[in-house]
């Protein structure tokens, strides 16, 4: 397959897969796709191995970074991130999530003060200024393309980007979005429907999808969100798409680093079993449903806060729970939960990244020659 994004990323087919863990990022570049690093829950030394790592692994083959860089976010003291930042959750919120914890039973936390810093710095470098650093270690590697979400990216990182002969693509949930980004100078769309995990809109992606192609012009447009499969990779590209942008699938796979717990919720869970919610991230972000969800919607619940308070806020609880839920904690797996998109209903078994890349693209090529043959041609 062809399109406008392979041909400007040099990639064998038009399949993005997105994903916070290295070898995931590696299996699917090698399988002909396009990885991209999940890069903002790192810190900037972490970034650095991690990339170092994947271009080991990919003997030069393009391969991307995304970031989280947000229009909005909680206003802070440069000189003094971490702690301005911490000094802006209100008690209520720190005693709401311990007294969840203490509820389902979890230990006390007794995180060491240094691994609490070190959750809050990566938390509170979700914001222009924190995400510079990042930056700077991505530009400092082979990479292709750098992707942004949450908003336009900043002016200097597309200029930045452009000037290194990088790509810049943004995650866009509305026309609008799309019209901003156009504006930021972006090169590659990403129309993401509300099927998607993570950070994302109300708008379904065969809704979204011909909207953004429609005022895109030459720029390649990726259909996210609702992704998983061959059939639905071939309906993105019947709906105008140059390509698809896939998140969610890689969370079935034996290479991610999501805890087995969690993984093993996602076999289980059916495509009705997610969410939009704030309780994470301070933004609507798609996630399986558990008993922290049904907490937070309680009447004495306080209402979640913005970027990067809520998830400094939900680090340490997400750092107790993890770490229970690995030991077979009931309390902590019953909180336990992780972004991620209504395909999660299709998922049967954890397999290799580079066989789900495969079999994404085979059975897409499938597709299409059926189709080709209904049309008589």
């Amino acid at each position: 397959m062809r399109t406008a994004l392979t041909e400007m990323l040099g990639v064998e087919h038009p399949l993005v897969g997105f994903n916070r863990s290295p070898a995931v990022v590696a299996a699917v570049t090698n399988a002909g796709g396009f990885g991209v690093l999940a890069a903002s829950m790192y810190s900037p030394a972490e970034l650095d191995g991690q990339l170092t790592w994947i271009e080991s692994q990919v003997g030069g083959r393009p391969y991307g970074v995304d970031l989280l860089v947000p229009e909005k976010f909680a206003v802070s003291d440069p000189d003094d991130l971490v702690a301005s930042l911490r000094a802006q959750i209100p008690a209520e919120h720190f005693a709401f999530v311990d007294a969840l914890l203490d509820e389902y039973g979890l230990p006390a936390d007794s995180m060491p003060r240094s691994e609490e810093d070190a959750l809050d710095e990566i938390a509170a470098a979700i914001n222009p200024a924190g995400a510079q650093a990042l930056l700077d270690v991505t530009f400092s590697h082979r990479i292709a393309m750098v992707a942004n979400a949450l908003g336009p990216p900043p002016a200097d990182l597309v200029s930045r980007a452009h000037a290194d002969g990088v790509v810049v693509a943004s995650l866009v949930g509305q026309r609008k979005h799309a019209l901003h980004q156009i504006d930021a100078g972006v090169d590659v769309l990403v129309a993401q429907g509300t099927e998607a995990g993570g950070h994302t809109g109300t708008v379904a992606t065969t809704v979204l999808a011909p909207e953004v192609v429609e005022v895109a012009g030459d720029r390649p447009v990726l259909a996210a969100g609702g992704i998983a499969t061959g059939a639905q990779m071939a309906a993105a590209l019947a709906l105008g798409a140059a390509g698809v942008w896939c998140g969610s699938v890689w969370l079935s796979s034996e290479e991610d680093i999501t805890p087995r717990p969690v993984k093993e919720k996602f076999l289980a869970a059916g495509s009705s079993d997610t969410l939009r919610s704030r309780t994470m991230t301070g933004k609507p972000a798609r996630q399986l449903r558990s008993a922290w969800h049904d907490a937070w919607d309680r009447p004495d619940a306080p209402a979640p806060l913005p970027l990067p308070l809520q998830p400094m806020l939900a680090g340490r609880a997400w750092n107790r729970v993890h770490a229970a839920a690995a030991d077979g904690h009931p309390g902590a797996t019953a909180l336990d939960t992780y972004f991620i998109g209504q395909v999660v209903g299709g998922f049967t078994a954890l397999r290799p990244a580079g066989e789900i890349t495969r079999e994404i693209v085979g059975d897409c090529t499938r597709r299409l020659r059926a189709l080709g043959e209904l049309a008589g041609s």
